[in-house]
């Protein structure tokens, strides 16, 4: 039989309790269920079968929680991509200016373009994708219309467009 573990008196039962019924982040709830169950008088082995945890990681959290108090129960995963950005808030800032002027090698910012731009700051090769996402990240969306045919006549364009059926909204008239 393993002994007993117990929480301690960072929050009583009834605002462990409390947190756990509140608690809107996945991870926190059943980390507070962990909580509330234990300092109730429950085992880990009880709790681990409630919660699916296992009883390693009850004892693993309840420590945590006795160590750090309620702070170290909130899950650190939130708000963390898990790597650094490749630019500094500067560089990040000074994207946008740079993308006002025209692209080094002409034609439009591209997301290879953004690349080279950053492995010249970075001085280190950047693959196009992170181009491609610091472009978006800073909101660059270069609006440029389709190209029209040359030979394409308007008029005609226009008789096709009114020939086209329409997608129909639900509800309307004539939809199931």
């Amino acid at each position: 039989m393993s002994r007993r573990i117990r929480v301690e008196g960072h929050l009583s039962t009834e605002e462990l309790q409390q947190r756990y019924r509140s608690a809107t982040h996945p991870a926190e709830k059943m980390h507070w269920q962990v909580l509330w169950l234990v300092a109730k008088g429950d085992s880990a082995e009880e709790v681990a079968e409630v919660t699916t945890y296992t009883a390693d990681w009850v004892r693993t959290l309840v420590r945590r929680y006795n160590r750090g108090g309620p702070e170290a129960v909130l899950d650190g995963r939130r708000g963390h991509s898990g790597r650094r950005p490749l630019l500094s808030p500067e560089q990040e800032a000074e994207l946008p200016v740079v993308l006002e002027g025209a692209a080094p090698r002409g034609g439009l910012w591209s997301g290879p373009e953004v690349a080279r731009w950053m492995a010249e700051k970075l001085g280190k090769p950047v693959l196009p994708q992170r181009g491609w996402e610091y472009l978006r990240r800073v909101g660059h969306t270069p609006q440029i219309p389709r190209p029209s045919h040359k030979e394409g006549d308007p008029d005609a364009q226009e008789a096709f467009q009114e020939g086209t059926p329409r997608a129909r909204s639900p509800g309307a008239p004539g939809t199931p």
